[in-house]
């Protein structure tokens, strides 16, 4: 647990940094400096680049964080393996390039009503998918070598630096609008040759692939994971943007400004097990190598206790004090505010799955978590294209937390069935009880006229309740012991 204490605590103050950085753009900046529906179209840019982006990799990725420890020495490249993993995102983006070029017209045609700024930027996603794909890639081989902590650094803080640093630039009328949507696909240009550079200084990658290494370990198998994978991290990622491109379609980009700055808000929930993922990933998949199950569940059980708890103290912080957020962000996006609620359900579930992902994923049944995927992303569809035109962007919401529910739901059960896993004891029922007192205090508390003595006073208030009953009730008894009086 080492290497998963220090680069988790490490990940953990970037993706806060991250946070709070995104926070100060989404919450502050840009409802000042953008107009709603130049918000919304970054946002359906970024949503529409990333989902194709996932695809891109060919699942070469998964591979890599399963197959990679049969291959590690670094004395003789890794046998190539960084070679190897180049060839899956050159294909990948050829197959990209050609079918956004069949489909251009059947695309365009759905944003022409509603959203047909995005017209005028469609080729721009050719290069946006290909950076982000290709970062993606190479911070999968540095999460490979256990070297998460600069691509963690660059994808958390060095992007959203740069996209203020444009949002600046086009307001102050020193960049026009092809210019600050261009500026933002060079963030990642330069974000992908940072993480070469960082590589070539921690590793050696070799180009030389040694094919009969590569068929001695199982190439077919190997391919046949990647390809299976690559399905299910579209399905992962689709339940993540279809919202965003969905709404896009049914309603002006204004919509999906407003959507984009209250769905961000709840993700400050999952920013631990975001930090986690990017560690534990590569853990498991060396412990199942291993056949070390007893670690494997070590880290079940510990993420599922920490998570829960870390998830339900922002829970709490986030939606006592969403409607004086709001206020402050602008007239325009008070409308967000069950948004924030349905989706930060949602965003609470998922932190009480703990580290279940990695776990169905790098597994010998990793293709029912494939299947569960694709199943998931046809619900989140379907549900997006009747919820949407019936409730709005909250319909989208409820999408997402339908999705997250059941998605944590069945990968429960299925590491219960594999394994005989359950991680949730007295110290779950705990943490709910804080939860849910915490949330009935809230209602009880006296409201100013200010927005801001209103969260100060809240926080304050509710997170030193919080706090102090998970001290009473010892739910995390072994971290007494940084307290001074316990020494």
């Amino acid at each position: 647990m080492g290497i998963i204490q220090r680069q988790g605590i490490k990940n953990t103050l970037s993706s806060y940094a991250g946070i709070m950085l995104g926070f100060v753009s989404l919450i502050i900046i840009q409802p000042k400096f953008l107009k709603p529906e130049e918000i919304g179209l970054a946002r359906v840019m970024f949503a529409f680049a990333t989902l194709i982006a996932s695809f891109i990799p060919i699942g070469v990725t998964n591979m890599t964080i399963k197959y990679f420890p049969h291959f590690r020495n670094a004395k003789n490249g890794h046998h190539g393996f960084f070679g190897f993993m180049l060839i899956f995102p050159l294909i990948g983006f050829a197959l990209s390039v050609i079918g956004l070029l069949v489909f251009h017209d059947f695309i365009i045609a759905q944003y022409r009503r509603e959203s047909p700024l995005i017209i005028d930027y469609f080729y721009y996603i050719f290069p946006f998918s290909l950076f982000i794909a290709f970062g993606t890639v190479i911070t999968t081989y540095l999460i490979s070598l256990f070297k998460s902590t600069v691509p963690s650094y660059l994808n958390d803080v060095y992007v959203r630096v740069a996209y203020l640093a444009l949002i600046f630039a086009y307001y102050f009328k020193v960049l026009t609008l092809p210019q600050f949507i261009g500026g933002y696909v060079g963030v990642y240009a330069l974000q992908t040759l940072l993480l070469i550079f960082y590589l070539l200084r921690v590793d050696k990658p070799s180009l030389s692939i040694d094919w009969s290494f590569f068929k001695k370990q199982g190439l077919r198998e190997m391919v046949s994971f990647g390809l299976l994978l690559s399905l299910s991290s579209i399905a992962a990622l689709g339940l993540k943007t279809l919202d965003s491109v969905l709404i896009g379609k049914f309603l002006p980009l204004s919509f999906v400004g407003i959507y984009a700055i209250a769905s961000f808000i709840p993700t400050i929930i999952e920013t631990p097990l975001n930090a986690l993922d990017r560690i534990v990933t590569a853990k498991v998949a060396h412990a199942v190598v291993e056949n070390d199950m007893d670690d494997v569940r070590d880290v079940f059980y510990k993420s599922v206790k920490y998570l829960s708890l870390i998830g339900a103290l922002l829970f709490v912080g986030i939606n006592c004090n969403i409607t004086y957020l709001l206020h402050l962000v602008g007239k325009d996006f008070e409308q967000g505010f069950e948004v924030v609620w349905i989706i930060s359900v949602g965003a609470l579930i998922n932190m009480m799955g703990g580290a279940n992902t990695s776990i169905i994923f790098y597994s010998s049944k990793y293709w029912q978590g494939a299947l569960l995927l694709l199943l998931l992303v046809i619900i989140t569809f379907a549900s997006n294209m009747i919820l949407i035109p019936m409730y709005g962007i909250n319909g989208a919401a409820m999408s997402t937390a339908i999705s997250s529910l059941l998605y944590t739901g069945i990968k429960l059960f299925l590491i219960y069935r594999r394994f005989g896993f359950m991680p949730y004891t007295m110290d779950t029922v705990k943490t709910i009880f804080i939860l849910m007192l915490c949330l009935s205090l809230n209602f009880m508390l006296p409201v100013f006229d200010s927005a801001v003595l209103n969260i100060v006073f809240k926080s304050l208030v509710l997170g030193g309740t919080f706090l102090l009953l998970t001290y009473l009730l010892k739910i995390v008894p072994e971290f007494h012991k940084y307290l001074p009086w316990e020494r």
